[in-house]
Parts: C-alpha cells; structure tokens; sequence
C-alpha cells in the first residue's frame, strides 16, 4: 500500500512548536525578505512566508523593489540589514531579474543572517561535511518529511535529479551524509529512465511538470517530488502523481508535500539564527 508523505501535517507540527516557543519570548525573531520585481509567483511565496511567520509570532517584513533598481541599490540594502542588530534573517527572494547577477546579491548577505544557506561561506560549509549556521530549506525539509516517517536513508541508492544550488546539489551531499549512495542527474543524462528506475529513492527536482511518469519508477521506491510547476492547469510536480502512485511504497503530493516542508524550515531557520545571535551577544 502506497503511503503519502503529509508534507503539510509535518509543516504544521514544526509550525506550532515554533509558535509556543515564540510566546515565551521578550524579543520576536525579525526576517526580512527582498523581493525584486512582479514575477507573480514569487509575490505568493513571499506573502505566504510572510503569513506564516506573523502566525508564529516573528516580526516580518518585505522589501520589494521594482525590475529596474540596480545592483548597487539592493546591495545597499543588504548592508543595511546586515548592520541592523535587530534583524536575524535575510532572504533574496530568487528568481531574480535577468540583468541582477545572483551571485553577487546573494554573497552580500552576512552568513550569520543567511537563512536559506545561499552564501558561500554557508555552503562551503556544508560541501565539507561540517555545519553551517543553517541549512538550506528545502533540503532540509526534504530530510525533515522523510525522518517523520521513519524511513532509513543509510546504504539506500538515491537519485537526484536536478543540480541547482538551491535543492539538488545541497541535498545530495546533505543525503551523503548520511551515508545514502547519490547518484545527481539532470535533464541531460544519458539513459535516465533506465537509471532511474534501479533506485530505492527518486528525488526529483528538475522543474518540468509531469516530466516522471512510471517508466522512471522500480517498484516499491520512495519518490520525493520539488516541483511546483505553475500551468494552464493549475499546479503541476514533476511527477506524474495519478500514473506513479501505486508503483511506490511512499510518495509526496504536489501540493502538500516539500512545498510546507520548506516555509516550515524557514521559519525554523530564522529561530535558529535568532538563538545563535542571541547567545553571541550574551
């Protein structure tokens, strides 16, 4: 029987911890998010983050900037933020415009305020097998959906597929790390399916809607879907979840799955950051 990973049961648990342990707090935790431009679904992930934080109790705010500013001017409010003692955690809001160079930005960021692990000091870090001050979100609930259910990652045979800096290259060390054997591929692999469907674990992370179908798929393998692909239908993963679904033992949905996962690691990651720069100041 095939079991669905609740990505949004998991999210809300961590949600409401976080919230009981905001109340007991004198100072609320601060994060702030730049957000560049009018692409409409980054408006809807920031207000949602933003939504969220306010319902546990942090201070949130959101700086939004037209397409047209400058580098130098969203530099300068990253230098802004990182001087402010009272903010603890900065977020870029990505994709950013095409004549921003993303690196740049987000390099500006104080590592200690780097509540997404986009820096290179944070994932420089993480690449060499230690801690960074966080760690990236969404891999992060990706290990955190997992745990709650119990499942064994030690000796298990993963494939991730997609090598962003945001979900598949962090998650593949973060996966090596515990003692999982990674193979990262990508839209470019030769012979996918075929090793994909060898795998007891299939991440995917390639950002094309209903690019998994069953053919990708051994029986009784665990599929992790990252995709939240916006179409003319409505929300699409980059599994095709009714086709997949029996041939696994465990499955995440799209909505519903790494999607809270993610917010909830936000959140849990401006705590972490407001506790590390609390007990600094101390």
């Amino acid at each position: 029987m095939t079991i669905i990973l609740d990505g949004k049961l998991c999210a809300n648990k961590i949600i409401e911890n976080l919230r009981t342990q905001t109340v007991k707090l004198d100072k609320k935790p601060n994060l702030v998010v730049i957000q560049v431009g009018n692409n409409p679904a980054s408006k809807i992930y920031v207000k949602n983050k933003q939504k969220k934080a306010e319902y546990i109790g942090y201070n949130s705010y959101i700086i939004e900037l037209p397409s047209s500013v400058s580098e130098d001017n969203i530099l300068e409010q990253i230098y802004m933020l990182n001087d402010n003692p009272e903010v603890n955690a900065i977020l870029v809001q990505l994709p950013l415009p095409e004549n921003i160079n993303q690196q740049k930005i987000t390099e500006a960021i104080d590592p200690i305020k780097d509540v997404d692990c986009f820096t290179s000091y944070n994932f420089g870090w993480l690449a060499l097998g230690y801690n960074p001050y966080v760690l990236p979100c969404t891999p992060k609930g990706i290990l955190r959906l997992l745990d709650e259910y119990s499942i064994v990652l030690e000796g298990k045979n993963i494939i991730v597929i997609g090598r962003s800096n945001i979900v598949g290259k962090p998650l593949s060390l973060l996966l090596q790390q515990r003692n999982a054997t990674v193979t990262m591929a990508h839209s470019r692999t030769e012979n996918l399916k075929d090793i994909s469907s060898l795998m007891d674990i299939v991440i995917s992370a390639i950002g094309m809607p209903h690019f998994i179908t069953s053919q990708y798929i051994k029986d009784g393998a665990i599929v992790i879907d990252v995709g939240i692909n916006r179409t003319e239908e409505g929300l699409k993963g980059d599994v095709k979840f009714d086709e997949v679904k029996d041939k696994t033992s465990y499955i995440t949905p799209v909505p519903g799955g790494v999607g809270p996962m993610t917010i909830a690691m936000l959140m849990e990651n401006t705590m972490q950051l407001y506790n590390i720069q609390k007990n600094l100041i101390l």
